[in-house]
């Protein structure tokens, strides 16, 4: 019987039976600190023979603690939290789980972009405070929408943003212009797209700097910025000094620097309240995307375990 440990908080609390599918498969599930704090893991890791990883850190201080390890499926899209080389060294496979949560996330995009252009969070605030007037607020149809990274989530938002009516942007050095366009949007270099939308939403890999001071001059004055992608895409004192001074209308993200560590972002600065929205990593935290995530990284997991080839491999 093989050992695999889960440090992903949601895995099989979808609607799937995971750890029983497991189970049949001849394995057992052990879970660990979704934290990947060595010294509470490493008790764990020298027994573990798979390893189903959520978004804390995989590194090779955590692999050499793992003599056993077969392989590490990360339950998820992005695997830049993994040491790849040192996975490579020691012969251990990585998988992830692409497009598991791309709905999901493209839901939450929309969500997060009407409830900004229509103050929705502010509302709710002032009422329960018994305010009740108006704000007046834009109509996601009229509005120019550029998407920054156009893979499945990319395709997710423009499918939806047609229904509104929305004229649709699109840049991503990656993908061939005829297939954005087929995709119903425009292929458009990043520094016009930032020029010329009236919305803007991040849904490019992390690891680089998309949006700062310098590209902030050149954004139309009220656009509002959508992140449900990663916080190291922008600079966040400067796009609080951007609310600030009406460059931007508006912030909308699933994600912070330093997420619960970031209490002291300045985007969360009171004054900032009502044009600023943020939720707690949740764009993917569907039933139906966790029971996608799971189900993937497991059976990658399973097939690695008897000798197969995993269907999602992560290669450099």
């Amino acid at each position: 019987m093989a050992v695999i440990l889960v440090t992903s908080r949601s895995f099989s609390d979808g609607d799937l039976d995971l750890v029983e599918r497991a189970a049949a498969a001849g394995h057992r599930i052990m879970r660990g600190p979704a934290h990947h704090d060595l010294a509470e893991l490493r008790p764990l890791l020298h027994g573990t023979d798979a390893w189903i990883a959520g978004t804390g850190p995989v590194t090779a201080e955590h692999l050499a603690a793992a003599p056993k390890l077969k392989v590490i499926a990360r339950y998820g899209v992005g695997y830049e939290s993994v040491d790849l080389t040192a996975a490579a060294t020691r012969g251990i496979r990585v998988t992830n789980t692409p497009g598991a949560n791309a709905d999901a996330v493209a839901d939450h995009t929309i969500g997060l972009m009407l409830a900004a252009l229509r103050t929705i969070p502010d509302g709710d605030r002032r009422v329960r405070e018994g305010d009740w007037s108006v704000r007046r607020g834009r109509e996601l149809g009229a509005a120019t929408v550029g998407i920054v990274g156009f893979g499945r989530i990319g395709h997710g938002v423009a499918r939806r943003l047609s229904g509104f009516g929305a004229r649709v942007l699109a840049s991503d050095p990656f993908v061939a212009e005829q297939a954005v366009r087929d995709a119903g949007a425009e292929p458009t270099d990043l520094d016009d797209l930032f020029r010329l939308a009236d919305v803007i939403t991040l849904h490019a890999p992390g690891g680089q700097r998309l949006v700062d001071e310098e590209r902030l001059t050149g954004i139309r004055p009220g656009t509002l910025l959508v992140n449900t992608a990663r916080p190291d895409l922008v600079d966040e004192a400067a796009l609080a000094a951007a609310l600030r001074d009406g460059t931007l209308t508006g912030y909308a993200a699933d994600t912070l620097d330093g997420d619960t560590a970031a209490s002291a972002s300045p985007l969360l600065d009171a004054e900032l309240a009502a044009r600023v929205i943020v939720t707690p990593h949740l764009a993917a935290q569907t039933t139906q995307a966790v029971d996608n995530m799971g189900r993937m990284s497991l059976d990658d997991v399973i097939a690695v375990l008897r000798g197969d080839e995993p269907t999602h491999p992560v290669t450099r």
